[in-house]
């Protein structure tokens, strides 16, 4: 059984008599310890295949299964459970909150969960030396650069030891040296065994994951196209093979 299973999942607003398919039946399974790559341009419904993979938002029609758990009819009260237990999020723009140091935005998840002062304390500790920040815990992230500020995002995301983490554009905000530093981060995340999604309009970011996932119009596009998946760089073969999304 995989550990995220979507099936024909599809997310519809209307605007008056207008009906906007963001997801279109989608269909989708990420196993335990995958690390993949969801691509796709901007309007293309990546970024709300994960919100609802990552259970910030509901589906209007489908089935979600994560861990086991059928999710979709979960109330807010669940969703946030799961999300603080199950999952962690890295987003472009950091979402430190400025007037805590980074040890203090690092215990927060862990607020949130009750576990006792001593504890986040310790676990904070450790999360910041798995990504090479302890020795900036007591700043604030005014006090960072942007890969400190993205390097102490990902602690917080893993201090609560998610089962699965979402990364939506990682590297937007990150100049190309520090944000291959952070892609460098989280392949060593992966190789520890964890489940890593990063969500990306970019071919270069989509390039170093073993899977990929091109979103067009709501859907997962049957074959990847070579170019905007970074494939045409990487691999020697014939340019008419064709690479097919395994779902």
């Amino acid at each position: 059984m995989a550990f995220v299973e979507l099936r024909n999942v599809s997310k519809i607003y209307r605007l008056g008599e207008e009906e906007i398919r963001a997801l279109d039946d989608v269909s989708l399974d990420i196993e335990e310890g995958e690390f993949i790559s969801i691509i796709g341009p901007s309007g293309s419904g990546k970024s709300t295949l994960m919100h609802i993979l990552g259970c910030l938002d509901s589906p209007t029609k489908g089935t979600i299964k994560l861990d086991g758990v059928m999710i979709q009819d979960a109330t807010p009260r669940q969703l946030a459970a799961i999300r603080n237990r199950k999952i962690g999020f890295v987003f472009q723009f950091f979402n430190l909150l400025p007037k805590l140091n980074v040890l203090q935005n690092v215990e927060l998840p862990m607020i949130y969960s009750g576990v006792p002062a001593k504890q986040r304390r310790k676990r904070a500790m450790e999360a910041l030396e798995a990504v090479d920040m302890a020795n900036r815990a007591k700043h604030r992230p005014s006090q960072l650069s942007g890969g400190q500020q993205q390097r102490a995002a990902i602690a917080r995301a893993i201090v609560n030891n998610p089962r699965i983490i979402f990364a939506d554009e990682p590297t937007g905000n990150l100049d190309s040296l520090t944000g291959e530093a952070i892609l460098q981060l989280f392949r060593k995340l992966s190789q520890e065994g964890r489940t890593i999604v990063l969500v990306t309009h970019d071919p270069e970011i989509a390039a170093v994951t073993p899977r990929r996932i091109e979103i067009r119009d709501g859907k997962i596009a049957q074959r990847i196209d070579l170019t905007l998946a970074g494939l045409d760089r990487q691999n020697a073969k014939p340019s008419n093979q064709s690479i097919f999304a395994q779902q």
